[in-house]
């Protein structure tokens, strides 16, 4: 006969109860092979162990944009590697690639998916700002310079 616990109701609140006037000796003699139930025993520090200190996260600063940028134009017109490599490895490059930069001696390094991530997004602005500057351009009235055209594509 098989035994699933999720098809028998189980009561939280007996089990807890069970366990308080738990004694706490040698753990081989309170537990037997058959017994569902698992003692608590002084040693467990289940709280302290299971308690990750989160790492602080690092923001992006322009120049790491650029390098991340230059990252990308490097790894990614390679001649002798092409674009025949797998997402994970192109990324991974472009990550080894990021954190071999001079300017970055002594930080953490970043991984290939925070540097994906951050291409994703950089990415995103670019085509949003080259189709705004495609529009301003195709607005371009006489006597507009550059950097009247570069003026309305970012106001739009």
């Amino acid at each position: 006969m098989d035994f699933n616990p999720f098809t028998q109701p189980s009561n939280f609140v007996e089990l807890l109860s069970s366990q308080q006037n738990v004694i706490f000796g040698n753990v081989s003699d309170s537990v037997s092979q058959s017994s569902p139930q698992v003692p608590l025993t002084d040693d467990s520090n289940f709280c302290e162990d299971s308690e990750a200190v989160p790492k602080e996260r690092r923001t992006w600063t322009p120049s790491d944009d650029v390098l991340l940028i230059s990252s990308w134009l490097n790894t990614s017109k390679d001649p002798v590697i092409g674009n025949e490599q797998r997402c994970n490895a192109f990324w991974k490059r472009i990550a080894d690639y990021f954190s071999a930069s001079r300017r970055l001696a002594g930080s953490e390094k970043r991984k290939a998916s925070h540097c994906k991530n951050r291409w994703q997004k950089i990415n995103d602005q670019v085509c949003k700002f080259a189709g705004a500057y495609e529009a301003a351009s195709r607005e371009r009235t006489s006597g507009q310079n550059e950097n009247d055209v570069l003026k309305v594509a970012h106001e739009i």
